[in-house]
């Protein structure tokens, strides 16, 4: 029996930092250490005071899932249009699909898991539903 990897991560102790988009702050889970950067695992939240932007943009990834658990937001996706999800939605994006937000509410909540963990992120042309 071994507990490499094993973590537990409560909300009690729960610590959200600025990241990738600076309209958001993000809540390591500890998954990415554990795994040792196989597959991350974030609490995603909007960051008071912050304007939202977004550009088109894909993630170098092998799988995304974003799980929203307060609030709302809307994607524009390449071949799909737009998508609105709100709390209790759940969205696979495939690797390197197209999209960008166009929005979000105020109280935007989600749980982000993606594989590799320190996946890259490029800026692209508009996106084309």
């Amino acid at each position: 029996m071994t507990t490499q990897g094993f973590v537990a991560s409560h909300e009690r102790d729960a610590r959200f930092e600025r990241g990738l988009r600076s309209f958001y702050e993000y809540r390591d889970l500890g998954v990415r250490v554990a795994t040792e950067g196989r597959v991350d695992a974030l609490v995603i939240r909007a960051a008071e005071g912050k304007e939202f932007s977004s550009q088109p943009h894909l993630h170098r990834t092998s799988f995304q899932l974003v799980y929203i658990l307060r609030g709302w937001i809307e994607f524009e996706y390449e071949g799909q249009g737009v998508v609105r999800l709100e709390a209790g939605s759940c969205v696979n994006q495939p690797p390197s699909i197209r999209h960008r937000e166009l929005g979000h509410s105020p109280d935007i909540e989600m749980l982000e898991i993606v594989l590799p963990g320190g996946f890259e992120t490029e800026e692209v042309p508009a996106v084309n539903p």
